[in-house]
């Protein structure tokens, strides 16, 4: 009996002794967290998408909290709204941003691009560009098994069966960028979304000169330059066989789609243009040719000076 209350004591010692050093290790090597990161993450939408460059929302919340200004900090799924939410919490001014949006950067069409081969294997765009270029001539342009599909969280983008080429809905972009990670071929980018949803980009990302583009695909870029020349803002620029519109600087005068000839500049939600009226042809004049004297007038000239000449002749001589 003494030995088992001997031992109980014992071994009550050591549990005191240890939850004593326990506790000063743990106050020793506590990590002070700041409590605004779980008032930032409660405004949060919780979709854990990355967009915003930080591994979800929790450390969105704890790099909003740590930084001393909010400027390049945006929750693209939460918007303008989450983001003045977060800055009352901090006690800080939002500067306001410009909405964006995924775009497809591809017209590869069935009718633009034929296929020449058939794959039979694992639909995933990521196992295609590992093994070869695609089921096309274009190597660069879209494979359409639909990886930024299963990527987007929102149900924003889809195949559509006709094309085989993904469309993005505006109203349901959060411009998270899942896509655009998701894409082995860099196809989907992010771009400002516009005043009233319009864009203006080149949709084609293929950089063969401009004769194969074209045989790959009847759509694709040429990098005949006509655009930037055309372009009053300096928003197009021409880079290994393929033009560039910088969305910052393009001011959607439309001028550039106009000028290209295989119609890779896409225009979105612009009104339809208003039909140009021909214009009015100059009237043709025909030279005028002097008419040659008739005979009969040519002589009678001729007496004329014949018989006057000796009346002038008489009247000296008178």
């Amino acid at each position: 009996m003494n030995l088992i209350v001997v031992s109980l004591i014992t071994l009550g010692v050591i549990g005191c002794l240890a939850a004593v050093i326990l506790f000063f290790v743990a106050q020793k090597f506590k990590v002070y967290e700041d409590p605004r990161i779980d008032e930032v993450a409660a405004v949060l939408p919780g979709a854990n998408c990355g967009g915003c460059g930080f591994p979800g929302c929790r450390g969105f919340a704890e790099g909003c909290v740590k930084a001393e200004t909010m400027d390049g900090l945006l929750c693209p799924v939460g918007g303008a709204p989450t983001m003045e939410k977060v800055a009352s919490i901090l006690g800080r001014t939002v500067t306001a941003t410009d909405p964006m949006v995924a775009v497809v950067r591809c017209n590869g069409t069935c009718a633009n691009r034929p296929r020449n081969n058939r794959y039979d294997g694992a639909p995933s765009c990521q196992i295609v560009a590992n093994l070869y270029g695609g089921e096309t001539g274009c190597s660069f342009g879209c494979l359409g098994y639909g990886d930024c599909v299963a990527a987007c969280q929102f149900g924003a983008i889809k195949i559509n069966p006709d094309t085989l080429l993904p469309e993005v809905d505006d109203e349901k972009c959060t411009a998270c960028g899942a896509c655009v990670k998701a894409c082995p071929k860099n196809v989907i980018e992010l771009r400002k979304k516009g005043p009233k949803s319009r864009r203006i980009f080149v949709s084609c990302v293929n950089k063969d000169k401009g004769a194969m583009a074209r045989k790959a695909c009847t759509a694709a870029c040429i990098g005949c330059g006509k655009c930037a020349k055309e372009c009053p803002f300096g928003a197009i620029t021409v880079e290994n066989n393929l033009a560039y519109i910088d969305f910052t600087k393009c001011r959607l005068c439309r001028k550039c789609v106009a000028v290209c000839p295989t119609g890779a500049i896409h225009e979105l939600n612009f009104p339809p243009r208003a039909p140009q009226a021909p214009k009015p042809e100059a009237p043709k004049t025909e030279p005028v040719k002097a008419e040659a004297p008739k005979p009969e007038m040519a002589q009678a000239e001729v007496k004329t000076e014949v018989n006057t000449t000796p009346e002038k002749t008489n009247n000296q001589q008178a």
